[in-house]
């Protein structure tokens, strides 16, 4: 391996270890608000939990331009740090807060000042392009996924340890951006020095869609598969009687579980189709597996077709990251992820609410059916032939 490609791999592994680590707090204390509510901030407004859940996703969706075009002006490193920073003052407040509004205050600062997603994938973006980038993003977004698998667990084991307030955790946890922001300020600047190599056949990509059209397949792709996270755990202990809690949080992990092993294979063999193309098949893969799952009968049916919905969604975010990467050069990098990361963003607390509001109306899997329905509707939009007249402006 030569000497560039080594400090390319270093780099990358860099950027996504300082990722893990400022998104374990931020991905894995959420399931624990109801805990805090009850033992830290005693209080009994239980509801509030939801409210705490969406504040954090809802400002980073406000912010998250802002500081990419922030990005493009002031430099990516800095604004990556930056983020670092912000993550472990809000964790920090958080940990310290003794009333509601003080612990809301923290996540709304933890959505304003945070947004180490898109600053790392930004970053990215001046050390590579092509398919570099787009392995790049691939690990990016296998390091959020395998914070939200591990961080729970891990989070939950050492919450039933500790004797003192479970807010307190908070104090700890922000340890982890700081050092990630240390890790960050000992990255190189943007230098075609450390750019990732790639083949001459792949040094660019072709621009398959328009920005606009790629912010808004994002926002859908969040949207249906978010909107079946609140309720999925509920679902399955009301519809197969005697399974157990742990069953259940397996079978919600096995999505999740099925992108960390084939992210990274199925980034380099998918390279060779067109991604607006297989997008469409994700989504209507993805769409057969919500409707397949509202209807299983048994586990084991139903563990299949979450593992038919983990292959859809890693092809649908390979897609992605392929199409975003198409459009995103070292000038644009901060506004355009910054934007990529708002829609995700939007697509997260749009599907929070909608959950809610489905299975007041109807009925507990009303949730899959409506993921099933969003991703319908994009997978129709991506085969119709107005998706290529607006891609190319025609």
């Amino acid at each position: 391996m030569s000497p560039t490609r080594r400090t390319s791999r270093r780099v990358v592994l860099a950027v996504m270890s300082g990722h893990f680590a400022a998104s374990f707090a931020a991905l894995g204390m959420p399931p624990f608000f109801v805990l805090i509510l009850q033992q830290s901030l005693h209080s009994e407004a239980l509801h509030l939990a939801g409210w705490f859940y969406v504040a954090p996703p809802a400002f980073a969706a406000l912010s998250s331009p802002w500081w990419g075009r922030l990005a493009d002006r002031y430099g990516k490193r800095n604004l990556l740090i930056r983020a670092h920073l912000g993550l472990a003052a809000s964790f920090l407040l958080a940990g310290f807060a003794t009333h509601t509004w003080t612990f809301f205050a923290a996540l709304i600062l933890q959505g304003l000042l945070g947004g180490t997603f898109a600053a790392s994938n930004a970053y990215l973006a001046t050390i590579a392009s092509g398919p570099a980038l787009v392995r790049g993003l691939t690990a990016m977004q296998w390091s959020a996924r395998a914070a939200l698998v591990v961080a729970p667990v891990a989070l939950g084991i050492a919450l039933d340890q500790c004797d003192s307030s479970p807010i307190e955790v908070y104090r700890y946890l922000s340890v982890l951006p700081l050092a990630a922001a240390v890790l960050a300020a000992c990255l190189p600047r943007s230098s075609p020095a450390v750019a990732m190599p790639f083949p001459s056949h792949q040094k660019t990509l072709v621009v398959e869609a328009s920005a606009c059209q790629i912010y808004a397949m994002q926002f859908l792709f969040v949207a249906a598969t978010v909107v079946t996270f609140p309720y999925f755990s509920s679902y399955v202990l009301q519809e197969f009687e005697g399974l157990s809690t742990a069953m259940a949080g397996l079978l919600f992990g096995l999505p999740h579980a099925a992108y960390l092993v084939l992210a990274m294979p199925m980034t380099n063999r998918l390279t060779r189709f067109r991604k607006t193309r297989l997008l469409a098949a994700a989504f209507a893969a993805l769409a057969a597996s919500l409707i397949a799952q509202a209807m299983s009968t048994s586990v084991s049916m139903l563990s299949a077709w979450r593992i038919v919905m983990g292959l859809a969604m890693t092809a649908a975010l390979i897609s992605l990251h392929s199409l975003v990467a198409a459009v995103v050069h070292d000038g644009n990098a901060g506004k355009a992820f910054g934007w990529f990361e708002s829609s995700a963003k939007w697509g997260a607390v749009a599907a929070g609410l909608a959950a809610g509001l489905v299975v007041e109306a109807f009925t507990i899997r009303a949730p899959l059916l409506l993921g099933a329905a969003l991703a319908a509707v994009a997978a129709i939009y991506l085969m119709h032939p107005l998706h290529a007249r607006r891609a190319t402006g025609t």
